[in-house]
This record gives structure tokens, C-alpha cells and sequence, in this order.
């Protein structure tokens, strides 16, 4: 399968970067290129471009789509929240602009040993990159019944996540759940019938809590809204991408802090913490993709934009 990207809102996020030509740019979450072609078509031969991703066919992909453009490109295999790393150990300063596009790949989701899918049987796997050895079968088969309720509530904000944890430890508990269709037979069995006939598919909320414990998903987001934003020259831009409710709230709150750092009591007339802003938010409500998009690339459907700049 050729990997494949087609960049949601990609007009919206060049025009929001604002982009420099002779500038210093990453992708955090480069993918399969597609919003890094765009960001490196608008740089010149003394521009950089740094693109990141934890997946190998990810970089070995983009560094064909890339090669032709005239800037620097380097290409990193590794988590997005460890920009400040990466920077450092690639001599760079600071960047004038960053892209984190928090969706998860369309070639991941379409490849069926990776195990996203719950339309494809496969190994539970669903780990973003390949290296390393925490899977979903290990949160399936080795989480407590309360662990297991706490991530489909919180992560995937599933209102059977009690009985869906439950029907998984007692199937387990005969014999180990390997792939995503014996898991879906699980979670399909949990969920009443009648609410089963309504809404999306019935292990969509359960895969996504799954994902994102195995991946940190949530985690490498608290991280990456700070670092990138300190990564940033003055006058740098960082454009986020979100795609459910819980990644969005944590960049507009990340955001929302930069702009307003201040910690004193609300009832105190006059700042006396000395926090003040060293970035502004360029757009308050998130940008969402436009109709003619949504109707070429379902996927977009749920996409959020939101975009920072550094002042200091």
C-alpha cells in the first residue's frame, strides 16, 4: 500500500503559519507528508524543515515525497513530544513555525496488522510506531476490570464502559483476546441492542480509549503544547490539529495559559505572581474545515484547528 495523506485544512494551516521563507519548521507529526509538502514548497534553499514521526515507513515515505524541494530537510524518527531533544540534537535554536496534526494516520487505520481497525480482524496491536512492546493486547488481557472502565470512560467517553470492562475481563478469563474481532464480539455483546442500533459503530469509542492508552496519546499532548510553544522564535507560529473532544481541550486550556499565565486569586485587583503572556492565541474558536472538504475527506469531518504565536 502506498502511503498515502491527503492534509486536512492544509490551506488554513500555510496561511496560519504564516510561513517565512528563509524560516525553521517542523512537522511533528509528519505522516505520510502531506502537510509537510505544502510548508516545504513556500521554503528556500537556506530554509530547514524538520520532520518527525515514531513511524519508520512514515519518514521513509516522506523522505521521497520531500526529496525535490530545495530547503534542508531533517528527518527524525521519534515522539513529537521530544522536540526539545530533537532541536538540541540537531543544533537548532528555535523554529518559526510548528505543526502537530493529532489524527491518526489513515494508512495506520487502512493496514490491517496494525490493529486499529475494528472492521479488519487483526492482532491487538495499535502502537504508532513499531518499536516498542506495549500493545492493546496488554491493556486487553492485563489491565483490572477498574482500569480497563476508567480508560473506555475517560478516553473514549463510552457510557458502558463498566459493562464493556466487565464482559472483557470474563472473556479473557476463559481464554486470552487476541484480535480486534474477538474484541469487537466482546464489546458487542456489553452494549445493549438497542443502543447498538444507534450512532456510530459500537467498538469505535472502546478502539479509540484503547489507541490512545497504548500510545500515551494524551500524554505526549500535555507535553508537546508547552515544549513546542517554547521551541518558538518571537513571532513563531504553532498550528495544532485535533480530532475529538479530549485532544482539543487540552491545547485551548495550553493555550489559554500562555496567554494568560497569571495565578493569582481572581478576587485580586492588581497581578502581584509577575506571570505575564509570552504568546497569543491568532484565532480564539477552533478554524473547522469547510463543507466542500468535509464532503472529499470524511475524515476531516471532526477537525479542529487552533493557532498560537509566540511574542517573546
Amino acid at each position: 500500500m502506498d502511503y498515502e495523506h491527503v492534509p486536512v485544512m492544509a490551506d488554513e494551516v500555510t496561511e496560519g503559519l504564516g510561513i517565512k521563507a528563509e524560516g525553521v519548521y517542523a512537522d511533528g507529526t509528519l505522516g505520510g507528508g502531506g502537510h509537510a509538502a505544502r510548508i516545504c514548497e513556500k521554503l528556500a534553499g537556506d530554509a530547514v524543515f524538520i520532520g518527525i514521526d515514531r513511524d519508520s515507513e512514515a519518514i521513509a515515505a516522506s523522505e521521497a515525497r520531500l526529496a525535490g524541494y530545495r530547503c534542508e530537510k531533517i528527518f527524525v524518527r521519534s515522539e513529537f513530544a521530544d522536540i526539545k531533544a530533537v532541536l538540541a540534537g540537531n543544533g537548532i535554536s528555535g523554529l518559526d513555525g510548528a505543526l502537530l496534526d493529532l489524527g491518526v494516520s489513515s494508512r495506520q487505520l487502512d493496514t490491517p496488522e496494525r490493529g486499529f481497525s475494528y472492521m479488519s480482524d487483526a492482532p491487538l496491536d495499535m502502537r504508532m510506531g513499531t518499536d516498542g512492546m506495549f500493545t492493546a493486547y496488554d491493556v486487553v488481557n492485563g489491565y483490572t476490570k477498574e482500569e480497563l472502565a476508567r480508560i473506555i470512560k475517560e478516553y473514549g467517553e463510552e457510557r458502558w464502559a463498566g459493562r464493556i470492562a466487565a464482559f472483557i475481563v470474563k472473556e479473557r478469563a476463559r481464554r486470552p483476546i487476541e484480535t480486534t474481532h474477538e474484541l469487537v464480539d466482546v464489546i458487542k455483546a456489553a452494549i445493549p441492542a438497542s443502543a447498538r442500533r444507534e450512532g456510530p459503530h459500537p467498538a469505535k469509542r472502546t478502539f479509540q480509549a484503547i489507541r490512545i492508552e497504548v500510545n500515551d496519546e494524551l500524554g505526549q499532548i500535555e507535553r508537546a503544547a508547552d515544549d513546542f510553544v517554547d521551541a518558538l522564535n518571537p513571532g513563531g507560529r504553532m498550528a495544532v490539529i485535533t480530532f475529538h473532544s479530549l485532544e482539543d481541550r487540552i491545547v485551548k486550556d495550553a493555550f489559554k495559559r500562555r496567554e494568560n499565565p497569571c495565578t493569582c486569586p481572581p478576587d485580586i485587583p492588581v497581578c502581584v505572581c509577575g506571570k505575564t503572556p509570552d504568546a497569543r492565541r491568532v484565532n480564539r474558536k477552533p478554524i473547522l474545515p469547510c463543507a466542500e472538504e468535509v464532503a472529499s475527506n470524511p475524515r476531516a469531518r471532526s477537525a479542529k484547528l487552533r493557532i498560537i504565536e509566540k511574542l517573546r
